[in-house]
């Protein structure tokens, strides 16, 4: 098994397109290259050391969902097979490999599409201090990790690297993109969130929320970015749950728990990660992997 850590790509004679908070993507032309790091991101701060294999199993665990929802709605996946990618780009093929994506040039829609089945996270504080998530409602007496009575959609701007995304109402949100767009984002985001929360059930894994992203093709929205990873989701053993606390993970939650363990003020610069905390986490990335998938690396 290769564990080589990669949290940068330099690829000279390819044009580098953006720099996300794990993503490196490059423009083709006619496509894009979009290549997981190892970078691990945990409160809008990108941490100084990477999480071994963690780019391999984003793209792992994103290929299996794309696959799992594509007579659902279309997404920008063209292929994951270094064999098909351009020629440009087989030099660099020892660092792309397992960890790569060739993906439509999708125009991005400006929203984060969440949608949240249990209350935790930033969803839990909200709700301790306003009774509500986006300007949604919520029953009162509810305890941190309960069920919601029903999914909700809460929507989130996009922010910058460096900067914290927003949860806005939907309002807002329907100015930012149009009630049709909206209308539609809502729509198929609780859709493929149900169904993935209903298999990830019977894997033992609980999705607590997730985040999505869509973009347009050709004048119509499709799937875009990562899908239902470790790293877009709160995925908790199933086994384990237990409402009125937090919950044990297979995500990066065990990261953001030892930075709030320490006092991490949540501003660059990362402070450095012991390595039994970049083990386990790696560990934890790779169970939901073959809880979900039945495969490993």
């Amino acid at each position: 098994m290769d564990t080589k850590v990669i949290t940068e790509t330099k690829f000279s004679n390819l044009k580098l397109f953006k720099k996300g908070k794990v993503r490196d993507i490059y423009d083709l032309g006619n496509s894009f290259l979009m290549i997981s790091t190892d970078r691990l991101s945990a409160f809008d701060v990108i941490m100084q050391q990477g999480i071994p294999l963690k780019g391999k199993i984003l793209t792992q665990i994103s290929e299996f969902w794309f696959d799992y929802f594509k007579y659902d709605i279309e997404n920008h996946v063209i292929s994951t097979d270094i064999d098909q990618f351009p020629e440009e780009t087989k030099q660099y093929r020892d660092d792309l490999i397992d960890r790569t994506m060739l993906v439509k040039k999708a125009k991005m829609i400006p929203l984060e599409c969440i949608v949240r089945g249990y209350l935790s996270g930033s969803g839990w504080k909200d709700y301790q201090s306003t009774g509500e998530i986006g300007g949604i409602k919520l029953p009162q007496s509810l305890v941190e990790s309960d069920k919601l009575p029903e999914p909700i959609f809460t929507p989130s701007t996009k922010a910058e690297i460096g900067d914290h995304d927003e949860t806005i109402s939907h309002q807002k949100a329907i100015d930012l993109v149009g009630e049709d767009t909206f209308n539609f984002l809502k729509e198929k985001t609780l859709e493929i969130y149900s169904k993935a929360a209903d298999f990830a059930k019977g894997k033992g894994i609980i999705i607590a929320d997730t985040k999505m992203e869509f973009g347009i093709v050709d004048g119509k929205i499709i799937l875009i970015d990562e899908l239902l990873t470790p790293d877009s989701s709160r995925f908790w053993p199933a086994d384990k749950y237990e409402k009125g606390r937090a919950q044990d993970s297979f995500d990066k939650q065990y990261v953001r728990d030892y930075l709030l363990s320490i006092n991490f003020n949540k501003k660059p610069p990362a402070p450095i990660l012991p390595d039994e905390v970049i083990q386990n986490t790696s560990k934890k990335y790779l169970e939901a992997l073959v809880k979900l998938t039945g495969k490993s690396i």
